[in-house]
């Protein structure tokens, strides 16, 4: 079981931290887990499960939100022990943090919170790995900041991950210049392939995507030399009931994942 970032860096291979966007139930978990720890486990990649036990950041009030804080982290609780892997999940105040801990190994912060010190602060206090997003808003330079709050805080555990910037209203773009920048404050950046997708603020209220691009943008960060891979996946993003417009269908997932292996190894 991984238990460190030194664990996740020790492959000589990107990590990657891949699962659907939210949990939407044990068996859909359990089956997108089994299906990336057989393809990973083939091609030597260090994996992390990832689901949110809860979606706070919606555009709509009647977007789905989740099956139930408790039910949902025991859902990766289940999953962790099942296959033995570490999990990640997102928090999204601080009282969340110590909570979530007793069922995940690496706390992710979302984009939108990144600067929120008191979040950071109670994310490191539990000792877990914390994972933060570079908000959509934010230079790659500033997110020095948010990292030097966890380790002040006690905790050197960190890791930092690239999800697009604001370009426009409704478009991201990911500036790759980015992630050499954010590794040279020592710690492993990550890119958000598929969040870095995302085409925010349609008119519908419902977040849209370019999956298509997928692949461009995964094989640019590998290139590039980023340390891990973040990839949302579903069996049929067309009915997932967060994220669908821009998730990877979970039966892509190998055919890709063997590419950018191809692409790591040349380098």
């Amino acid at each position: 079981m991984i238990k460190n970032i030194t664990d996740l860096k020790k492959a000589d291979n990107f990590f990657l931290l891949a699962g659907p966007c939210v949990i939407e139930g044990e068996e859909m978990a359990l089956r997108i887990a089994e299906h990336i720890v057989k393809v990973t486990d083939r091609l030597g990649i260090p994996y992390v499960f990832k689901g949110s036990y809860r979606k706070a950041n919606r555009s709509r009030l009647d977007s789905f939100t989740g099956i139930g804080d408790e039910k949902a982290l025991k859902v990766l609780e289940k999953v962790r022990q099942t296959f033995d892997i570490p999990v990640v999940t997102d928090i999204h105040a601080a009282q969340e943090a110590e909570m979530a801990a007793e069922y995940v190994d690496v706390l992710q912060i979302p984009a939108f919170l990144c600067r929120q010190t008191d979040l950071l602060v109670a994310a490191a206090r539990t000792g877990k790995i914390v994972n933060i997003k570079k908000g959509q808003f934010l230079s790659p330079e500033a997110m020095r900041f948010a990292a030097e709050k966890v380790v002040e805080a006690g905790n050197d555990q960190v890791m930092l991950t690239e999800r697009g910037t604001t370009f426009g209203y409704q478009d991201l773009v990911v500036d790759y210049r980015g992630i050499p920048e954010m590794q040279s404050f020592g710690y492993p950046v990550i890119l958000d392939v598929t969040h870095s997708l995302q085409r925010p603020n349609q008119t519908s209220g419902v977040t849209g995507g370019m999956p298509q691009l997928i692949e461009t943008i995964a094989k640019a960060g590998v290139a590039v030399g980023v340390d891990g891979l973040f990839m949302e996946t579903h069996q049929d993003p067309s009915v997932a009931k967060s994220d669908g417009a821009n998730m990877l269908r979970l039966d892509l997932l190998e055919g890709l994942l063997e590419k950018l292996v191809r692409i790591r190894k040349s380098l």
